[in-house]
C-alpha cells in the first residue's frame, strides 16, 4: 500500500515533460525580457552614478565642515556645475580650437602616417589590415550599431540626468520602495545591502575620478615635454577616456599616435612609451591606492563583462560594465558568500 500511494503521488511522464517545458520557457522568456530591458538597466545605473557622485561629495562636505545635509547637498550640486563651468571658461576655447584643428588636419595626418608606414614592410602590412577592416561588413555593422544604440540619443541623456537628479534629491524614497518589496524578516538585511551598494559605488567613483585627474596631469606634462602640438586636447581626452577600463586608454592613444606619426616614427614611439608608462603607473599605483578599501575586480572579469554587456547595449555598455560587475559582486558576497561562510563556521 505505501508503494502504491508513492506511485500515485509521483507525477506521470507527460506531466514531467510539461514541467520541464515550462521551466525552459520561463528561462527563455526571462532572458528575452532581460535583453529587451537591459538598456533601461544601464540608464538607471548611469543615473544612480550621478546621484552617488553628488551624495558622496555632499557627505564629504558635511563630514569636513559639519554643515547641514541639505546645505552640503546644495553646495555639492551647485559647486560641481560652477567648477565644470569654470573649467570650460578657462580651457574650453583652447580645447575647442585644438579639436577643430585636429579634425581639419586628420586627412593630412593620415596621409603623412601612411607615407611613414609605407617605408617599411610591417607598415605596409598594417595599412593593408586597416583597409580590410574598413571595407568589411563587420566594420560597417559596428559603426551602424554604434550610432543606433539606444543610449546614443539626446533623449536618453536627458533621461539619465533626470534620473540622477531625482535619485540625488530623494534617494530614500526609492531605497525604501525596494526594501518594501522584501519580506519583513529580511528587510534589515536588504537595507544593509543597499547601504553597501551605495558606499561601494561612491568609493569606486572617487577612485575613478582621482585616476582620471592623475592621467590628465601626467599626460599633459609628458606631451608638453615632448613638445607635441594640441597637447591639451589630447590630455583631456586621455583623462576622460580613462573612465573606461582597457578600451578607453587605447582609444585615447590613437589620436596622439597619429599626431606623433606625422612628425616622425621616433616621436610616435615616444608617445606610445609615454602612454604605456602612465597606464602602468595608474593601474599599479594610483588606482589601488585610491580604491584600497574597495573590492578588487579581476581585470579578466572586467574585459568579459565589457564584451558581454557591450554586445547587448553597444558602447555605453562597455562604459558602465565595471560598476555593473561591482554591483553583482557585492550582491553575491552579501547574499551568498557571507551566509555560507557563517554556516560553515557554526558547523565547524
Amino acid at each position: 500500500m505505501p508503494e502504491e500511494n508513492r506511485q500515485k503521488k509521483e507525477p506521470s511522464f507527460v506531466k514531467k515533460v510539461w514541467i520541464v517545458g515550462l521551466i525552459f520557457s520561463l528561462i527563455a522568456t526571462t532572458l528575452l525580457i532581460f535583453e529587451a530591458t537591459f538598456d533601461m538597466v544601464i540608464l538607471v545605473l548611469a543615473g544612480a552614478l550621478i546621484a552617488c557622485y553628488f551624495r558622496g561629495l555632499s557627505e564629504l562636505i558635511q563630514k569636513k565642515l559639519d554643515w547641514n545635509s541639505t546645505v552640503s547637498l546644495a553646495i555639492s550640486v551647485i559647486g560641481s556645475f560652477l567648477i565644470i563651468g569654470g573649467i570650460f571658461f578657462l580651457i574650453g576655447a583652447t580645447v575647442s580650437s585644438q579639436a577643430e584643428q585636429m579634425q581639419e588636419s586628420i586627412p593630412e595626418l593620415l596621409d603623412k602616417a601612411e607615407q611613414k608606414l609605407h617605408a617599411s614592410a610591417v607598415g605596409q602590412e598594417i595599412i593593408q589590415q586597416v583597409r580590410n577592416i574598413k571595407t568589411s561588413d563587420e566594420f560597417s555593422t559596428f559603426i551602424s550599431d554604434f550610432f543606433e544604440t539606444t543610449l546614443g540619443g539626446i533623449t536618453n541623456i536627458y533621461i539619465v540626468i533626470l534620473i540622477g537628479i531625482f535619485f540625488t534629491v530623494a534617494p530614500t524614497i526609492y531605497v525604501d520602495g525596494i526594501i518594501q518589496l522584501v519580506p519583513p524578516k529580511n528587510r534589515d538585511k536588504a537595507g544593509a545591502l543597499m547601504h553597501r551598494l551605495g558606499s561601494g559605488l561612491k568609493r569606486w567613483l572617487a577612485g575613478k575620478f582621482i585616476a582620471m585627474l592623475a592621467v590628465f596631469i601626467l599626460t599633459a606634462v609628458g606631451l608638453v615635454i615632448l613638445d607635441i602640438p594640441m597637447w591639451l586636447t589630447l590630455a583631456v581626452l586621455a583623462g576622460l577616456l580613462n573612465f573606461i577600463p582597457n578600451f578607453g586608454p587605447l582609444a585615447s592613444a590613437l589620436p596622439a599616435l597619429l599626431v606623433g606619426l606625422a612628425d616622425g616614427l621616433n616621436t610616435a614611439l615616444l608617445i606610445a612609451g609615454l602612454y604605456v608608462v602612465i597606464q602602468v603607473f595608474e593601474s599599479s599605483f594610483i588606482t589601488p591606492k585610491a580604491q584600497q578599501r574597495l573590492i578588487q575586480i579581476p581585470p579578466a572579469l572586467i574585459i568579459l563583462a565589457q564584451v558581454f554587456v557591450g554586445a547587448l547595449t553597444g558602447i555605453w555598455g562597455i562604459i558602465f560594465a565595471t560598476p555593473l560587475v561591482l554591483i553583482i559582486i557585492i550582491i553575491v558576497e552579501e547574499l551568498y558568500v557571507k551566509p555560507m561562510n557563517k554556516e560553515s563556521e557554526v558547523e565547524g
